[in-house]
């Protein structure tokens, strides 16, 4: 049995997978934190939601930040009840977007682990230099 290893991203929530000493010899197959997640996957919605984030991020200046919100808006249309049921799935498209790089998830102000993010968040983009 291996030791522990570093932890991996959730392919579905974008959430943190910790090692776990069961997953000692598969660790390396490991791509989902739950039964639940592993059922779900991510969809093509997912994947809209994570464009939609980086194109409204592209719009505005460099440190800007948007609320996911704003892209389940874009996604599921402008009145409350077609697109507050994409607000977790937008949330979790930040997260994976978190974990390849591409932008980061700021509350009150400070960049956070999207893992622990409970309350409303901000996004943006990673700032380069």
């Amino acid at each position: 049995m291996t030791g522990p290893r570093e932890p991996k991203t959730c392919a579905s929530c974008g959430r943190q997978i910790a090692w776990r000493r069961a997953w000692g010899r598969d660790w390396e197959q490991v791509r989902y934190c739950s039964q639940s997640c592993r059922t779900r996957r991510a969809t093509g919605v997912d994947r809209a939601l994570e464009r939609a984030i980086l194109d409204l991020l592209a719009a505005r200046p460099r440190g800007a930040t948007i609320c996911p919100s704003e892209a389940a808006r874009a996604v599921g249309g402008a009145d409350e009840a077609s697109w507050r049921p994409f607000m977790e799935p937008a949330r979790a498209a930040a997260r994976r977007l978190v974990a390849g790089g591409h932008v980061e998830i700021l509350q009150g102000g400070q960049v956070l682990d999207p893992s622990t993010a409970r309350g409303p968040i901000w996004v943006r983009r990673v700032p380069r230099g």
